[in-house]
């Protein structure tokens, strides 16, 4: 009897199992585009703006500076997912396509800006739906030759590895076109194959999702997008990708296999590096030399490099005791410097204070072992002992002096140090170079392209994450990071690349800032003409502010060169540098903002506030000048030597209508070596949202003893904006040289 009435509730729930599964999923569609194109005399006021100062500062005329943002994400992307749902503090509910192309035009007021979703949770449905959207937001945007906006799609190829020879880092692919028979059929993503293979058993899944669906809210959003990526097979290897099935998942491994696909296309994209020097996928020790190495880098498809985000800059290299050998090879936890705390090292300390009444000996035996266990746990040294707090971990492993740092600075992964070296092969003739034009752009998680132009908001114009109250970190930590058994003895961390890393990003909040914006020197506001200022690396970033900029090599052979040119000179060179501040914003939002959005759908995506200039621009307070002398193959510098940050600094009048300023390089000529050039605007000091980081305090011998996080979830007030002085400012592309006759063979080819 016992077992009819089993066998009878096994095949009730196996059919309540099969009729959930057969359920189709909800519509989890790219969203509804509200907002029309701005107003002409709105558009045509901004540029008239601009031109004014162009002509303030005797700027070239017949090109003007257009700004947008180069790194988006919406909640096709499945971290951005996560982070929208109620767990988070900033929890929003979704963010699709559609919302990134409205706020883009009517919060932000930028002219162009690009999707890049990560490309293994665009799925062929989602890559579809994507497509469509950008294609519905460019038709809402007026005249083609004269538009109000630009989006181009594209995606986020996400790669990381686990040691520093097979980690390249992220990077984002952005098509010219959006026409079907332009774009690739599908996006590339950087999984290994069979990476789905382990979550095949989604059964159990779907049917929680299924039952749960009015219960989950954006938790049964991830079940179904989960189990959708799941669905998608592996492409199978060996055939070109213009030949592949569309529904199926494709998979590069390594830059140069990316470029090949990229190629079997043929159509006009451009790939650009991002967040490279962020420590929390770049393990200790990565560098820009596995770029340099077996065809990684193609300076076709890989024009420009950015170089700051709202995950903070990856521009600045400095000499830190990150990845240090005794003499058999083996890594070793460096001492700490006056400018350095290494995390292992801080593991240290922490156990040193937990010993109590172990005997001396034991004491510093389990010391050591912590500082070996932080060196083996790569990316996570703060895991070795699961019950600590930020607050433990002092600001190890931060760059104390770095505008708006990135979190755990690799400085072998910076532009800097990208710049510094070289690659010789004499069999493959000249020396191989990095030679990018510089950009920034947000990296936003909630389909807002462009939102540094105002501090305000922080959980929501940030990616600032982290639990919403105290009850749920109470419930949710020990999941997260484990129990400690064992106060007094410190874990080996496994791999946290998991659903648990994504959610562990309370230290993470306090290196996220509201994002960099990229403007390009352009001949016209439409798409090919972006385009074009892109692939001429004409381009420069700023870390939010719309600041003008100009730099050019007055003396170039045939006439000035700007910045992003490659220029074989024999000569003393003489540049000129031009920079105005961006203007001083007003309070809320401009009349056309609130004409044109409906009031909840302004407040959900603006959040009370959107560009809004006035009519006085900040002053800029100085243009710093960096100088790169990369290896030649002959010299033996080290590679402060090669790096000269400031070379030049030249303190400018606060005057609100710009700086201007001409300087030139008496050594190079006679060097007989190239050299390579990029200028900051510094704006005067203004507020800025995490501008102190961890905001640490020293004691009288210089050693860190207290740090104050603005924590992304409960611990930090909503309203507590984290603000900071800061001095904002835009990086100009570099300007190369070369001295005849040294390194032909050099000059960036144009994309394909």
């Amino acid at each position: 009897m016992l077992r009819r009435v089993a066998l009878a509730l096994l095949v009730v729930a196996a059919l309540a199992i099969a009729i959930l599964l057969a359920i189709p999923g909800p519509d989890r569609s790219a969203g509804r585009i509200e907002g029309p194109m701005r107003p002409a005399a709105d558009v045509l006021h901004q540029d008239a703006l601009r031109t004014a100062a162009a002509r303030r500062l005797a700027a070239a005329p017949g090109e003007q500076i257009l700004f947008g943002d180069l790194h988006v994400h919406t909640t096709f992307s499945i971290d951005a997912l996560v982070y929208s749902t109620a767990l988070f503090a900033s929890g929003e509910g979704a963010h699709p396509p559609a919302d990134a192309c409205d706020f883009a035009r009517y919060c932000s007021a930028v002219d162009f800006f690009s999707f890049n979703d990560h490309a293994e949770g665009l799925t062929p449905a989602r890559w579809q739906e994507t497509r469509e959207s950008v294609r519905q937001c460019n038709a809402r945007a007026g005249d083609p030759a004269n538009p109000d906006l630009v989006a181009f799609l594209g995606w986020e190829w996400t790669q990381v590895g686990g040691t520093p020879e097979t980690h390249y880092g992220h990077r984002n692919v952005i098509l010219r076109d959006l026409e079907d028979d332009r774009v690739p059929a599908r996006p590339i993503t950087a999984l290994p194959d069979g990476t789905m293979n382990r979550a095949r058993a989604m059964w159990a899944a779907r049917a929680v999702e299924r039952l749960g669906r009015p219960f989950l809210g954006g938790w049964g959003e991830f079940l179904w997008l989960t189990a959708q990526m799941v669905d998608v097979p592996d492409c199978p290897r060996g055939v070109p990708s213009p030949e592949l099935p569309a529904d199926c998942r494709e998979n590069a491994s390594t830059p140069a296999e990316l470029f090949e696909k990229l190629g079997q296309w043929g159509f006009e994209t451009l790939v650009i590096p991002h967040g490279l020097a962020w420590g929390v996928h770049a393990p200790p020790g990565a560098s820009l030399d596995a770029a340099l190495a077996g065809g990684n880098h193609d300076p076709r498809f890989e024009r420009l490099l950015e170089i700051a985000s709202g995950h903070g800059n990856s521009e600045e290299w400095r000499d830190l005791p990150e990845y240090v050998t005794d003499a058999s090879g083996a890594r070793i936890c460096p001492a700490p410097t006056p400018d350095y705390l290494p995390c292992c090292w801080q593991a240290g300390e922490i156990m040193r204070a937990r010993c109590g009444e172990l005997p001396a000996a034991e004491c510093e035996a389990r010391v050591e072992e912590a500082k070996r266990l932080a060196l083996a746990a790569g990316t996570a040294p703060t895991h070795v002992f699961r019950d600590t707090t930020v607050e433990d971990w002092l600001d190890c492993d931060q760059c104390r002096d770095c505008f708006k740092p990135s979190l755990n600075l690799r400085p072998g992964m910076s532009a800097q140090y990208g710049m510094s070296i070289a690659r010789f092969d004499p069999a493959a003739g000249p020396p191989e170079r990095l030679r990018w034009g510089f950009i920034a752009s947000t990296d936003n998680h909630s389909a807002r392209p462009a939102t540094g132009t105002k501090q305000h908001a922080r959980r929501s114009m940030t990616d600032a994450r982290g639990i919403a109250s105290r009850g749920l970190e109470e419930r949710v930590r020990p999941w997260l990071r484990g129990r400690q058994a064992d106060p007094k003895r410190p874990h080996s961390v496994e791999s946290i690349r998991s659903l648990r890393g994504l959610l562990d990003t309370d230290r993470e909040a306090s290196f996220m800032y509201p994002g960099g914006s990229v403007a390009v020197h352009a001949s016209g506001r439409d798409r090919g003409s972006i385009w074009e200022a892109l692939m001429r690396r004409e381009a420069y970033g700023t870390s939010g502010p719309r600041i003008l900029l100009w730099f050019e090599l007055v003396n170039a052979p045939g006439g000035p060169a700007p910045m992003g040119s490659e220029v074989l000179l024999s000569e003393t060179p003489v540049f000129e540098v031009r920079a105005a501040g961006d203007f001083v914003q007003q309070p809320g939002c401009p009349e056309s903002s609130v004409r044109g959005l409906a009031p909840e759908r302004l407040e959900r995506l603006c959040r009370g506030e959107c560009y809004h200039p006035g009519d006085l621009r900040h002053p800029i307070e100085a243009i710093e000048v960096v100088r790169v002398r990369p290896r030649t193959g002959r010299e033996a510098e080290s590679t402060p030597e090669r790096i000269q940050d400031p070379w030049r600094r030249f303190p400018c009048e606060p005057r609100p209508d710009g700086c201007r300023v001409r300087f030139e390089d008496p050594e190079y000529a006679g060097s007989a070596r190239p050299a390579a050039y990029y200028v900051r605007a510094l704006q005067a000091t203004t507020p800025a949202i995490n501008a102190g980081g961890l905001r640490t305090e020293f004691d009288a011998e210089g050693n860190a003893v207290r740090v104050t996080p603005c924590h992304g979830g409960w611990r930090t007030p909503a309203d507590d904006a984290c603000l900071a002085p800061a001095n904002e400012r835009a990086w100009s592309s570099p300007i190369y040289l070369d001295p005849p006759g040294l390194t032909p063979g050099l000059r960036g080819a144009p994309g394909p």
